[in-house]
């Protein structure tokens, strides 16, 4: 086997795009994406991400940029989630917040960006747009978005309404979309990688992968809970709402699909805010009471075994990639 030095890394459109060295995205992740999440990713060669919201003001988001970039000088970026809300945050300072941080890479997330693109872009910052359709990869597309992050039905947290998973989004995003994506739920591993590139992405976005590694500011006990769930262990939450979240069973997702299941289509979100709020989630994610509250996971739990450094399961994903492109595939072809 070729030494670390040697081995040939995967040059893509998203490696290009992003100057990175791994074709890897660590996805925005409410109360996990701290400076330490993203420093670490970012050293390890894939692309760390900081999540803006996660942040409670723009200031704190200014100093979280700050402390990451002490701790790499690799590149990095903020998540920017634009939520339906009465009480929006101040997004123009969020934003001022990542320019003047001097971050150029923003994934941002939710309703459509479009109103916050021209300041992003006049200040050099390439935007990724998180989409869970073909219609929504186009419209990011039309509205100038560099790339796409393509959330499949398997993908934890929010996957869309259509129920389409990434073995026939992928594709069809890959026929339609003419700017670089990557593919994001079910993402775990080299098969991942090597799937992902086949069906025409440019790259990978793990977000419940790496909350299961050891520099991932998450309690033990959701680390643990990862590694023990397999993938029958996710339920689909808020599906009455047209807001659906895919998240890990615990005592308070079994207490919601009962809520659920009783009121049917009158469900609303007051009748479980106590049980998905950020500061009930919070308490799963850093304090580790694992029936607090909801949590967002992918069916890809059922793929995760151990919990290693970031750079060691990057490096474990970049390998394992070589050998099955060079040895497996390679191997398959008749002479």
């Amino acid at each position: 086997m070729a030494s670390h030095s040697e081995r040939p890394t995967l040059k893509t459109r998203i490696t290009e795009l992003f100057g990175i060295k791994h074709p890897i995205i660590q996805g925005g992740m409410h109360h996990v994406g701290y400076a330490e999440m993203a420093a670490a990713v970012s050293n390890a060669g894939g692309l760390g991400i900081i999540t803006g919201l996660t942040q409670r003001t723009p200031e704190d988001l200014a100093r979280e940029i700050g402390r990451c970039h002490d701790m790499t000088d690799q590149p990095f970026g903020v998540n920017l989630t634009f939520l339906p809300s009465f009480a929006a945050p101040p997004y123009s300072e969020y934003i001022r917040a990542i320019i003047e941080g001097g971050v150029r890479i923003v994934e941002t997330a939710g309703r459509n960006p479009a109103q916050y693109i021209p300041a992003l872009k006049a200040n050099g910052v390439k935007v990724i747009h998180k989409c869970t359709s073909v219609r929504h990869s186009l419209t990011a597309e039309r509205i100038g978005c560099d790339a796409v992050s393509v959330d499949g039905f398997e993908c934890g947290g929010h996957p869309g309404e259509d129920d389409i998973p990434n073995m026939i989004l992928l594709p069809r995003v890959a026929e339609e979309l003419g700017i670089p994506f990557v593919a994001s739920g079910g993402m775990a591993d080299a098969r991942s990688l090597v799937a992902a590139l086949a069906l025409g992405a440019d790259g990978i976005n793990m977000g419940t992968r790496f909350i299961a590694t050891k520099e991932a500011p998450a309690h033990d006990n959701v680390k643990r809970a990862l590694v023990a769930a397999n993938e029958l262990q996710t339920r689909l939450i808020m599906r009455p709402l047209r807001n659906t979240e895919r998240v890990l069973t615990n005592g308070a997702v079994e207490q919601i699909l009962v809520i659920e299941r009783d009121k049917g289509p009158a469900t609303t979100i007051e009748d479980i805010r106590h049980l998905v709020a950020g500061s009930e989630n919070r308490r799963v994610l850093q304090e580790g009471e694992m029936d607090a509250a909801a949590w967002s996971c992918g069916m890809v739990a059922g793929l995760i075994h151990d919990i290693p450094t970031c750079k060691e399961l990057i490096d474990r994903i970049m390998q394992g990639a070589e050998e099955i492109i060079s040895r497996r595939l390679e191997g398959l072809l008749a002479a």
